[in-house]
This record gives structure tokens, C-alpha cells and sequence, in this order.
């Protein structure tokens, strides 16, 4: 279980200044960030579900493979750490009640709600029902005793809605009030106005925004500028190793050369890191 002190540090990061979450998808990358001085990790439901040779679906990584990655996630480093919960592994308010506190157990120190239902047909959860889960997941915290960070996260981009802007602002405000510590909209545009507009439409709460692409002009001292409090990364990170990883192999298949180690890791020093 984790400590009240792992959440309260967790919790001070979202009252001030932005901070950047970056998101292992094992615990090698997870001790590593911590090496590198991060203040907390998230989980990533993609990067984990690239390493088992999955899609990112939660129909095909299940509830308990993902309990037991948070627990590997939390036990790696002594770091606050945000859990990926998707959909809560639940359509009804009840099995998202019940399941947030199964990942309580895990020693998280946050975790989302996603309102993607997996179904391309209706990817969204009527807004209606999104509130409701929202606040069973308010509920299953505050029941725990354990005051972890609810983050609540709107798809309307991921999902590719019509109108993603005015859908995220509908739903990160509902969710808002419905007792959502945080509140994000993967993929949002990262642009003055969009970022600026959320930021403001959830205010006081504070905001996460996605940086996993590219970008001259996505800093986190634009992003700070623009109010967001929490940056994270996504499957970025892990989409850079297989970049790297596919790369090589495809050398060493199609032309029988070696030339893409040159910018492999030291194993001196990884073995030095994990002593």
C-alpha cells in the first residue's frame, strides 16, 4: 500500500508550477527516469501493451495484468506514480468503483479514467454515464481512505470527434465537478488558445496536457505559461526505443550490417544503474 507521504508529494506537484510526468513502460525505463531526477512517473497502457505484444486495448490486456504492472511500476522506485487505468476496466459506475479500488491496492499515488468505451461505433460513453463513473471513482477514494490524485480524461481527439474542442470542454468541466482532481484531453491542438480554454474552463483544478510528438513550439515552459500543470509523454518514450529497436533489426535483415548499434547504450553503464 502506499505511503500518505508518496500521495501527498503527488498531490503538491498539481498546486504550483508544471511538472513533467514521463511514462515507463517497464521497470528498467522506470528506474532510469528516476536516475534522471523526475519527480514522479505514469504508467502508459500503450507502451506496456507494445512490450506484451498487444494493441493498446484494454480488451486485450486485462484488469489483473495491469494491477499487477502498477504494483512492478510502484515497487521500481520510491517516485509517486500515476496509474493508466483506461476505462476503469468497467462500463457501469459499479465495476469502476470496484476495480479503482483494486488499483488503490496496487500503491498507486494517482490513477486516470478514461470515458473511451473501445466501441469504434460509439467511442464515447454518454456524457451522462461518463459523470456517473467519474464520481464512482470519487466515491471508491474517498471510501478508501487513501486520497490518490482521479485524474479524468476526455478522448474526444483520440477518437476522432467531429467538433473534439467543444466536446472536451463539455466533458473535462462535468468531470470537474464531478470530483475530478485533474483533468486531461489527449491530443489536444497545443495551441494558445485551445490549452488556454481548457486550462481556464476546469480552473482551479489543474490540467494535463499531452506532448508526444515533435514540436518547436511545445515546451514546458510554454505549456507553463499557458497554466498547464502536468505534462506527460504517453507511449513517446516507448515508441522511441522500438523506433530504435525496429530499425536495427530491419538493417540487420534486409542488409546483413551492424551499423545501428553504434547507437546502442553502454552495457557498462545500464549494469552500473541497475547495481
Amino acid at each position: 500500500m502506499v505511503v500518505k507521504y508518496v500521495i501527498e508529494r503527488f498531490r503538491e506537484l498539481h498546486t504550483s508550477g508544471c511538472f513533467v510526468l514521463p511514462n515507463p513502460w517497464d521497470v528498467g525505463s522506470a528506474v532510469y527516469l528516476r536516475h534522471l531526477g523526475f519527480k514522479a512517473l505514469a504508467t502508459t497502457s500503450s507502451g506496456f501493451a507494445f512490450s506484451r505484444g498487444m494493441p493498446d486495448d484494454f480488451r486485450y490486456v486485462r484488469r489483473d495484468t495491469v494491477l499487477k504492472h502498477f504494483r512492478e511500476i510502484v515497487d521500481a522506485t520510491p517516485l509517486p506514480v500515476n496509474g493508466d487505468f483506461q476505462n476503469g476496466h468497467a462500463d457501469e459506475p459499479e465495476g469502476v468503483a470496484e476495480n479503482v479500488k483494486l488499483c488503490i491496492e496496487t500503491g498507486v499515488a494517482g490513477l486516470s479514467i478514461e470515458d473511451s468505451t473501445g466501441d469504434e461505433r460509439k467511442p464515447l460513453y454518454d456524457l451522462d454515464l461518463a459523470i456517473e463513473r467519474v464520481k464512482a471513482a470519487r466515491l471508491a477514494i474517498d471510501e478508501s481512505g487513501i486520497p490518490v490524485v482521479l485524474t479524468a480524461r476526455c478522448e474526444a481527439w483520440l477518437v476522432g470527434e467531429s467538433d473534439p474542442f467543444e466536446t472536451s470542454i463539455k466533458r473535462l468541466t462535468a468531470y470537474a465537478e464531478a470530483g475530478a482532481d485533474c483533468l486531461y484531453a489527449p491530443n489536444v491542438t497545443i495551441t494558445p488558445t485551445e490549452v488556454s480554454a481548457i486550462v481556464q474552463a476546469v480552473s482551479p483544478k489543474p490540467v494535463n496536457v499531452l506532448a508526444s510528438r515533435p514540436d518547436p513550439n511545445v515546451t514546458v515552459a510554454k505549456l507553463a505559461d499557458l497554466g498547464v500543470r502536468r505534462i506527460s509523454v504517453g507511449s513517446a518514450l516507448a515508441r522511441v526505443a522500438w523506433g530504435a529497436f525496429i530499425r536495427a533489426a530491419r538493417e540487420i535483415a534486409n542488409e546483413g550490417t551492424f551499423e545501428a548499434f553504434g547507437d546502442s547504450a553502454s552495457g557498462t553503464d545500464l549494469n552500473n544503474l541497475f547495481r
